[in-house]
Formats: C-alpha cells, structure tokens, sequence
C-alpha cells in the first residue's frame, strides 16, 4: 500500500543572484519512507534541502506539508518546528554535549524533565550517553556526527534532512554511523530526505530516490528503478551503468528483440521497432566471466572476450573486457585467481536478455 505524501513540492522555480539553481516541477515524499536526492556536485541537491527546510524561499511554486501550502508565517514556523536539518558539518556550540542535543528541545519550550528525558533517549540511540557531559570541542568527528543526529533526532520531528551527512567520516566511523541511523530511521518510522553522492550509501539507506541535474529532477524512482531501469544515459551513467553501448534494433518479436552493437547481436527485453536506435545498458554485476562456456548456461548472450584491463576495487576486481564490443563485469578477487585470469586472457563473458535495459536513444 502506498504511503501518504508527508510533503511536497510543486512548479518550484529558485534563483540567487538572478539565476535559477532549482526548477523542480514535482517533488513528493512519502510518509515514512528514505528518500534519496542523488547528482553531481552543483546539481542542486543541498539548495533542495534548504527550500524543503523553510530556510530559502522559491520565487515561484509551493511547498506542501500534512496536505497544507507553506503560505504564512504561521505556516512556515509550523514547518520549522517539525523538520530537522542535519548539515554536512556537526555546527555543534561550544558547550556539553547534553546542552548541544538539548538545544532544539529548548527553543521549543518543552518541560525541563522532558527535556532530559529526551536528550537521554536521544544519547541513548546513537551510543554516546557516555559523552552526556563532554564538551563539544573533545569529540571525535564521529561523535560530532553522532551528536547531531542525536539532536536533531530529539526533537521527534516529522521530517529529517541530512545533508552528505557523511562526506568527512572515516571508513568506520561511516560505515558504524549509516547502519545506526537506518535502524533508528526504521524504528521510529522517521520520514527522511538524503542528499547523498555515494552509490552505496543509496542503496543502502534509500527506498525512493531523485536523480538531479542542473537544478532539475530527471527522474524519480524507487531504488531498484532508478539503478536498474534509469531513464536516460546521464543517469544510467550516474547510477553505475557501466556498460552503456549504442545500437539499432534488428528485430522484434513478441518483446524479444536483437539489438545489432558493434557488429555483434545482443538478445534483450523490450518494446522497439526494427531500425530503432537504442542505448544497451548493462550493469557490471550482471555480468558473469568463465575460463569456457558453460553447458547448462542460461544465459542468452554468450561472447569470447578478452581481458584489456584489471582494476581492483576493494574486494572486487572491475574487469575491462573486449567482446567486440567494450563490456564491464565484476569478479570476486578469488574467483579472479582460481580462473588464472590476467590482462590478455581470454574468457567468456555471459549474461541474460533480461539483465538487459533498453533505453531510447532520440537520435
């Protein structure tokens, strides 16, 4: 069942300085869901953030929160009060932890025992009750990071909006910080807006997600969508696509086509016309590599390939094959091994007519 829309955005235009930085025709958020904003540098992201927090206002276009337009002020403190904004840096005070996560609580008005009560509860979900009475200038940056999240966890609100909430962290801290706040996010069926340009971090904590470009969103999605179904070759290419090859359509039959690339024929899924162009999009995991084909094989694109290229990429070997076409595949570094694969081998690179996507190409 879908969730209702907590907030919207609709026929945003922003400018600063006589630019426009957001032209966002529709933005919805779903109650109790993660939403992940995902893009270059300078796509828009962070500016989003700041508009669906009340802290910019768009030249043109409305903000909706509970189904009401963001018009007055009124309004706009209602917002305020129920939204929290995780920036990329901790901007804690310069006073005990307590009092930084206490803050939010104290602007509110909230009775003193609540308020102790909630900062604890607040400590508590995050593992630094330790560190109730530390000063803010002897924290870690991990615990900075943990300090803000827990006030901004504090104040219950509707809405939390982190900003590349994790860009300065260490692998551990990172890694520690993403697995606590997905569970905190779950357990409290917070409703979440991520900017975000880690792939991995978005498929880890995201449900629904938006592709931006220049200020514009160039597709929504859910996640699985967005990073196996994308749109156009921009975000194929942002979301990891890393095969991405031009072709014309030879024939169609009942949604099977054949896809002539490079001089070679690929076996997909799709609704196309003979003669159309297309982009074949094909991500590396989908990709499987043997030292000789298979006898009980599925798949229905079996090619000899050569190795031009090896790169290790942590526990992974991104391999660079040529089939005739360039294609990129994924193969556990002792898998790499065990086939005695090397720059110049020759393997067998297969894969499904259905891991496959067709995209359009207008030209």
């Amino acid at each position: 069942m879908k969730s209702e829309v907590l907030m919207k955005a609709e026929n945003i235009i922003l400018q600063r300085a006589g630019v426009t930085v957001l032209d966002i025709f529709e933005l919805h958020v779903q109650a109790g869901r993660i939403l992940a904003l995902i893009g270059p540098n300078g796509a828009g992201k962070s500016t989003l953030l700041l508009m669906l927090a009340g802290l910019l206002k768009p030249r043109q276009g409305k903000i909706y929160f509970q189904g009401s337009p963001i018009e007055t002020r009124n309004d706009l403190a209602m917002l305020r009060r129920n939204v929290s904004v995780v920036f990329q840096e901790p901007l804690l005070l310069n006073s005990s932890v307590f009092e930084n996560v206490a803050l939010g609580l104290k602007f509110r008005k909230i009775p003193k025992e609540e308020i102790k009560s909630r900062v604890q509860q607040s400590l508590e979900y995050f593992g630094i009750s330790h560190l109730e009475k530390r000063s803010a200038r002897a924290l870690s940056g991990g615990e900075a990071k943990r300090v803000s999240l827990a006030r901004a966890f504090a104040i219950k609100p509707q809405i939390i909006l982190l900003d590349e909430a994790f860009n300065s962290l260490d692998p551990p801290s990172r890694e520690t910080i993403i697995e606590d706040l997905k569970r905190i996010l779950e357990d409290t069926k917070t409703t979440a807006v991520l900017a975000l340009h880690d792939r991995e971090e978005t498929l880890r904590l995201a449900q629904d997600v938006s592709v931006m470009n220049s200020g514009k969103i160039v597709q929504t999605g859910t996640t699985a969508e967005i990073f196996n179904q994308p749109d156009s070759e921009f975000v194929a290419n942002f979301v990891g696509t890393e095969t991405i090859l031009e072709g014309t359509v030879k024939s169609c039959s009942l949604g099977n086509i054949v896809v002539s690339v490079y001089g070679q024929e690929i076996e997909a899924i799709g609704d196309c016309s003979i003669g159309q162009k297309v982009y074949c999009c094909l991500r590396p995991e989908n990709v499987t590599v043997s030292s000789r084909v298979q006898e009980k094989i599925s798949a229905r694109n079996v090619f000899e390939a050569r190795i031009i290229k090896i790169i290790r990429q942590g526990f992974f070997n991104k391999l660079i094959l040529d089939c005739g076409f360039p294609l990129v595949a994924y193969i556990t570094i002792p898998s790499c091994e065990d086939l005695g694969i090397t720059q110049g081998t020759t393997v067998v690179a297969s894969f499904k007519a259905t891991s496959v996507h067709i995209i359009h190409r207008e030209k």
